[in-house]
């Protein structure tokens, strides 16, 4: 009996052993680090506190509470921690196998369906994300005309409620007027008919949307069939929720523009806008937010500059549009600064570039009450680093979110181990 009781204990032991390493939460006090605020400049020779998962003090003249466990962070940098405006992570695993993606369903009418829903807490993406100091990411649904709802989402948590971090939009492709890409073999009176369809498919199904909220506001929301569909776009209609517009081609998003004025819809976010430095006055005129990128791209037409892609944020920044950054990413959302780095490089700034992820999108989503900057009262979702972030040679060396210390390890990092001092176990003989 005491024979299997010690083999029984050493199986026990040995599958610990084996588990990931858990983040910690508690008291926190990181000493000695230059406090890039983002929203009040920069503190010199600064201490952060957290506490209970909140950042309690930062200053340069901040005693460290008794108990706390002290962070030596001389030479180093901190940061909020990165906002990524839109992604797949947690949607996609395997592009090649159905049953490891969830980022579209079938049917182009599907306000309904949820990316929170769907979303896979154990993915591998998520610790690459992180322990680049990508804390907090859109993870958006694809497909057809209203193919879901995204969502706001930490790179930490057991469960898509754990994750989520306040913040659902409605997704909405507007129609569009040119080819899909390369692959696109469809003529221009094809392209054109396809659009005038799925138009007219929007139409009819907002004046639906718009009856449903009239007969559901008379009733009190009593009398009125269930109709899944509808009932996802009621808070739009009524302004409560927001509608994230994909547009990309200049006069999509003038004619997107146009269709969310006739509409008078409240609650609008821009995304994608690639050409959005050809009608930049028009956005800026409307005063609607943009989440633009991937930065990293290729010109939209052949007979533009090289770098229009580069600048197409700084442009729109110019013309006084709010403007936050997306990779469009699911495996290489890590490159997140990167990207706001050619962005800084080619016209945005270095100072914008940064707002442009963190503060700013924090403003687009609702939730710079508690993330974007470093502040007293917002939650300590923060990294801490090397250099600028946006140099590719930075090193991320430790990563808060919502006060609990990530381990610093991903797949990525355990393969650079194993393979760093790998002992391949095989005779010589």
């Amino acid at each position: 009996m005491k024979k299997i009781l010690y083999v029984l204990m050493a199986l026990l032991t040995t599958t610990v052993a084996a588990q990931s390493p858990k983040a910690k939460s508690g008291l926190f006090a990181l000493t000695n680090a230059t406090l890039e605020t983002v929203t009040n400049g920069t503190i010199a020779n600064g201490t952060l506190i957290i506490n209970k998962g909140k950042i309690e003090a930062l200053g340069s003249n901040v005693a460290v509470p008794a108990g706390a466990q002290v962070i030596d962070c001389k030479g180093l940098r901190i940061y909020p921690g990165m906002i990524d405006g839109g992604t797949g992570i947690g949607l996609l695993e395997i592009g090649q196998i159905p049953q490891a993606t969830d980022q579209r369903e079938t049917g182009d009418v599907i306000p309904q369906m949820k990316a929170l829903t769907a979303i896979n807490p154990n993915s591998v993406v998520i610790p690459v994300t992180r322990v680049s100091g990508v804390t907090t990411v859109i993870t958006r649904p694809e497909g057809g005309l209203l193919p879901g709802q995204a969502a706001l989402v930490h790179m930490h948590g057991y469960t898509p409620d754990q994750m989520f971090a306040g913040f659902e939009g409605v997704v909405l492709n507007f129609p569009n007027t040119g080819k899909r890409g390369f692959f696109d073999r469809r003529t221009e009176d094809e392209i054109k008919r396809d659009s005038d369809k799925a138009l007219k498919q929007l139409n009819e199904v907002w004046d639906k949307a718009i009856q449903y909220h009239r007969l559901d506001s008379a009733t009190r929301g009593k009398g009125v069939s269930y109709y899944p569909e509808l009932q996802a776009l009621l808070p739009v209609v009524r302004g409560e929720k927001t509608l994230m517009v994909e547009a990309n081609a200049a006069k999509d998003i003038q004619a997107a523009l146009k269709w969310l004025a006739e509409r008078k819809i409240k609650k609008v976010i821009l995304t994608g806008v690639a050409e959005g430095w050809r009608v930049a006055g028009d956005i800026a005129k409307a005063n609607v937010p943009v989440v633009t990128g991937p930065v990293i791209a290729i010109p939209t037409r052949d007979y533009d500059r090289y770098d229009q892609a580069y600048a197409n944020a700084g442009v729109l920044r110019k013309a006084g549009v709010k403007v936050a950054l997306r990779t469009l990413q699911t495996e290489n959302v890590r490159n997140l600064p990167y990207h706001a780095g050619y962005a800084a490089a080619y016209g945005m700034g270095k100072e914008e570039a940064l707002k442009a992820i963190t503060i700013v999108p924090a403003e687009i989503f609702g939730v710079a009450n508690i993330l974007g900057s470093l502040e007293v009262g917002k939650n300590a979702t923060l990294f801490v680093c090397d250099g600028d972030p946006f140099e590719t040679k930075t090193q991320v060396k430790h990563v808060f979110i919502e006060g609990w210390q990530i381990p610093m390890t991903s797949r990525q990092t355990e393969l650079y181990d194993e393979f760093l001092q790998r002992e391949p176990g095989v005779s010589k003989n």
